[in-house]
């Protein structure tokens, strides 16, 4: 608008007045608008997503627009727009032109940029979670952004560049010991950070290939130049203020101030010697070298030996892509010039055939000048219309963003709810145990006091027995006494009678006495007499013993019924005490079969949970999706039968002991869980098979969860538990294996005993194949070089190199795998034969046999898509992707050879380096691919130079068209892709009995 104004006042017809006050009014705000629309083109020209290094003129034209605007605004303005924590690369490249900025915008950059350290700050966080790519090297490059505001900030002394004279350096420090010591520190901190990031380059990056000449390896590298810049001036002012501070302090105050320099001086002379090597910086700076020993600051002298490293940027390669600028202070006409050029870029006009140079046409009428207006004001309404159109598609865009960003909240506060839940409920399982284990404590202090009654029991039964044998030692005794007592009375009676006998024998005597003569009369008295003396001394005697028995029976019989009242006592307690035992032991154990059974209604009742949840998520739209095989589903089921058996075993034990409740809670949490896994399994088996099986499967599966939970609520009844019966359980279980045998896939399985010959087959045709293929490469290598010249003879050299490189790396693959398997086989197979083994191992040797296959047949691919390549018919990406088929083909084979392998098997540490050669080959090849594409497409650039307005025009709309197409077809062939992987890994399962596999 400023040329439009400019050409008005030179001839004597301007314009209309309506153009003119809009010319007049708004020369500044168009000025304004012009300027931030040329510096938001330039930063997002500047920081873009593509992994290439920032060019020099757009970055300059940034530089440019800081000393324009004094400041850095606009900058700040189009960078918060910029998806920085969204894109890695495009954080990256932010952070190199803000590097620029700093060290050569202008000097208000800085305080422009000083309010955004803390997102800077959380940016760099952000982006250290990640471990790879680019994630690491943004959030360093911004640690070392925040460091370098903040040194600045507090050093307003030093400029961004870090240019200072040795008196501005003393100035800095103000002459005080202490400044110069903490600036010392300071610069410590700054440098460890540009080392830190230099290191973390360079580690990133694969040094073994020419990274350097990569677009993706000089994205990287490109920031190290500003790096370099700020080392090679902070090392300068390290020194020199070491010098100074061991000039004014001793040198033991210094020893960590030397430590550190020492370990920084070592690690910048490393980085400066490997960069000066690459030849990505051979031709944009000059790096210089550091001496060989670092400085000796105890000598004072040694300062004169040291040589200030000075880093020289050659002119044509400080602006390769624009011709130079020499002076900053001419921004206005700088930047009116760049607008002029994008004025004429738009509507392809020139110095000589400008429309608005009036002293070129003097002859043009109104009419003219008015139809030329109206065809600007067309197109300006035309812009403005796009305009508009890409604001609507920027909200769409941003709306549908928001859209998802509020999706990955929703699902990270269920995930965060889910997670809450999985604590609660080890929460309340932790404090479920923690109860049992104090009922469990009671339990055994019960049956501790339960022993300690029943020994204090035994002890009064042998008492009791000891007394009782006493009393009946006592009841002996006087049945003794009692018979001596009976002889003593039948005796005395003896007498008795005896005595009568003797008194009429005397009598009758007495009367022949009267009869007889005199002498014999009275001799036969005196004998009767003394006879009758001696029996009367005889009768007392006979007498005075039974009165002593007598008083003897008597004493017995008091002690005998004193005993006898003692132990009836003693009896009478001990049948208490023993009554109060068994009272006790029957209350414990009632006690326990009641805790016993609170224990079995819990686990029943968490089962029963567990079973309806599962039943739940049938209904569920997120189990939809799932899918499961009927292999899977057929084992599911088959541990859920044993673990049924095993539960009819725990509870019929239980029936016979309540209060022994060990073996059942286990099998009842086990069987929920199983019952639980087969419903789930059977669902997701469902959704895959036809429609008639899969609804009778559903059925049966709903079936088998209600009856599981009739038995698991009958265990949770006291009434209902002795008939709790899981038969029907057991026969819904049956229906559904016998629904998952109809849906079993009908394979071609080979026969076992040729499985042995097989598998020697397939490695000797991968062997072949391989070979093959690498005769092939050669040939197409010779014809290259006979046929072709120049960069197309170099891109297929070093492609056909690269793929030669894979082919040998993958033949010693497979020559380290045969040599693993045939040890795998002598180690394994025992007294049988190979075949055996094989046939044995069916499923290893399908996985060898599949593995190998695939090896020979990417192989045979990645050779036709070569030779396509180099005859200039074929497509660099379709070789990429064949290269990584084969890494993962050769991955597969290294997975089916050490699956039975020992893990110190020497076999298997040469087949894990082959399989590292081959990983490297096929990088190679990938990286070897890519460059050739950028030299072919850098070849084939693009030259608009001689198209008109209307010409471009038309082309743009045809590429916005043929950009939409592909869009669709991306998005098309995007969605075959996840089908095709999804068929291909269920045809794989089925193959190769990953589903068996897992479940054994």
């Amino acid at each position: 608008m400023d040329r439009v104004s400019s050409s008005m006042k030179q001839v004597g017809n301007p314009l209309p007045k309506v153009l003119g006050r809009r010319a007049a009014g708004g020369g500044l705000e168009a000025e304004r608008e012009s300027f931030e629309r040329a510096q938001t083109v330039s930063i997002n020209k500047a920081i873009n997503t593509q992994e290439v290094a920032v060019k020099e003129k757009h970055a300059r034209t940034c530089i440019l627009g800081t000393h324009h605007e004094k400041g850095a605004q606009t900058f700040w303005s189009v960078v918060n727009r910029l998806p920085l924590s969204g894109n890695a690369v495009l954080c990256w490249k932010f952070c190199h032109v803000f590097h620029k900025l700093l060290r050569d915008g202008h000097s208000n950059v800085l305080k422009d940029s000083v309010r955004y350290k803390n997102e800077l700050s959380d940016m760099s966080r952000m982006w250290g979670h990640l471990s790879e790519g680019y994630g690491q090297l943004c959030s360093i490059y911004l640690k070392l952004l925040r460091t370098k505001m903040e040194f600045h900030t507090k050093n307003p002394r030093f400029p961004g560049n870090l240019q200072m004279s040795d008196r501005q350096l003393d100035e800095a420090g103000e002459s005080d010991v202490n400044n110069f010591f903490q600036l010392t520190v300071e610069m410590f901190d700054y440098l460890e950070c540009e080392l830190n990031l230099f290191q973390t380059v360079f580690s990133s990056l694969d040094m073994s290939r020419s990274v350097s000449v990569t677009a993706a390896g000089q994205c990287r590298l490109a920031p190290l130049i500003q790096v370099i810049l700020d080392c090679s001036h902070l090392y300068d002012y390290t020194v020199k203020l070491l010098f100074k501070l061991h000039s004014c302090l001793p040198a033991d105050t210094l020893q960590g101030h030397r430590d550190r320099f020492l370990e920084q001086f070592r690690k910048l002379k490393d980085l400066f010697y490997r960069s000066s090597n690459l030849q990505y910086f051979k031709r944009l700076i000059q790096i210089p070298q550091l001496p060989e020993n670092p400085p000796n600051f105890l000598r004072a002298s040694a300062l004169s030996e040291h040589i200030s490293p000075v880093v020289v940027i050659p002119a044509e390669a400080s602006s390769p892509d624009s011709e130079p600028i020499t002076d900053l202070v001419e921004m206005e006409t700088a930047s009116q010039s760049l607008f002029d050029n994008k004025f004429d870029d738009i509507f392809g006009s020139s110095l000589s055939s400008d429309p608005f140079n009036f002293n070129s046409q003097n002859g043009m009428n109104k009419d003219d000048k008015d139809r030329l207006i109206e065809q600007l004001y067309g197109e300006i309404r035309t812009l403005k219309e796009e305009l508009e159109s890409f604001k609507a598609e920027n909200e769409r865009r941003t709306l549908q963003l928001c859209g998802r960003i509020s999706e990955l909240e929703a699902e990270l506060a269920e995930q965060r709810h889910l997670k809450q839940q999985a604590l609660d409920e080890s929460e309340f399982l932790r404090t479920e145990l923690e109860e049992l284990k104090k009922q469990r404590e009671d339990t055994e202090k019960a049956q501790r006091s339960l022993t300690e009654i029943e020994r204090r029991a035994q002890a009064n039964e042998q008492r009791y027995s000891k007394l009782k044998e006493k009393y009946s030692e006592l009841v002996q005794n006087h049945a003794d006494l009692l018979r001596k007592v009976t002889v003593a009375r039948q005796a005395q009676g003896d007498v008795e009678r005896e005595k009568k006998e003797l008194e009429d024998s005397f009598q009758r005597v007495s009367e022949q006495a009267q009869r007889k003569v005199g002498a014999e009369q009275s001799t036969r008295i005196a004998d009767l007499e003394q006879e009758r003396d001696s029996l009367s001394r005889a009768a007392e005697r006979y007498g005075e013993e039974i009165a002593a028995l007598q008083a003897e029976l008597q004493q017995l019989q008091d002690t005998l019924s004193s005993e006898k009242e003692s132990s009836k006592k003693e009896l009478e307690t001990l049948q208490t005490q023993l009554q109060d035992k068994e009272s006790m032991e029957q209350t414990l154990q009632q006690r326990l079969a009641k805790e016993q059974f609170a224990l079995l209604q819990g686990s029943a009742r968490e089962a029963e949970r567990m079973v309806q949840d599962a039943l739940s998520r049938l209904e569920d739209p997120a189990h939809i999706s799932c899918t499961g095989s009927a292999d899977y589903l057929l084992s599911r089921t088959l541990a859920a039968s044993e673990c049924t058996e095993r539960l009819q075993d725990a509870h019929r034990k239980y029936l016979s002991n309540h209060t022994d409740v060990s073996s059942l809670l286990p099998c009842v949490a086990l069987f929920a869980h199983l019952i639980s896994d087969t419903i789930l399994q059977g669902s997701a088996t469902s959704h895959m098979a036809p429609m008639e099986p899969a609804d009778r499967l559903l059925e049966m599966c709903k079936q088998c969860g209600s009856e599981a939970m009739s038995y698991l609520s009958s265990l949770q009844d006291l009434d209902s538990v002795g008939g709790a019966d899981c038969a029907a359980v057991t026969s819904c279980l049956g229906r559904i294996s016998a629904i998952g045998e109809e849906l079993r896939p009908r394979g071609l399985d080979v026969e076992q005993e040729e499985l042995g010959d097989l598998v020697d087959k397939e490695m000797a045709a991968t062997s072949a194949a391989i070979e093959t293929a690498a005769a092939r490469i050669e040939e197409m290598l010779s014809k290259a070089r006979a046929g072709d010249t120049g960069v197309k003879l170099e891109v297929n050299e070093r492609i056909l190199g690269s793929c030669t490189g894979l082919m040998q790396a993958i033949q010693v693959l497979v020559l380290a795998s045969k040599d693993l398997q045939r040890e795998i086989v002598e180690s394994g197979r025992g007294a049988a034969s190979p075949k055996e083994f094989y046939a044995k191992n069916s499923r290893w040797t399908e996985g060898l046999i599949s593995a190998s296959k695939a090896v020979g047949w990417g192989a045979t691919v990645m050779v036709d898509a070569a030779d396509l390549v180099v005859q200039g018919k074929g497509k660099f990406e379709e070789l990429m992707v064949c290269s990584h088929e084969i890494a993962a083909s050769t991955a597969q084979l290294v997975a089916a050879s050490k699956v039975k392998a020992d893990k110190d098997s020497a076999n298997l540490a040469k087949l894990q380096q082959a399989s590292r050669g081959v990983n490297q080959a096929t990088a190679g090849v990938v990286a070897s691919t890519k460059s050739g594409k950028s030299q072919i497409e850098e070849k084939d650039s693009m030259d608009f130079s001689s198209m008109t307005l209307t010409q471009i025009k038309r082309q743009e709309m045809d590429s916005q068209v043929r950009v939409l197409e592909l869009e669709n077809q991306l998005q098309k062939e995007r969605q075959k892709l996840g089908e095709l992987r999804k068929k291909h890994y269920e045809l794989a399962g089925v193959a190769e009995g990953w589903e068996e596999d897992a479940t054994d």
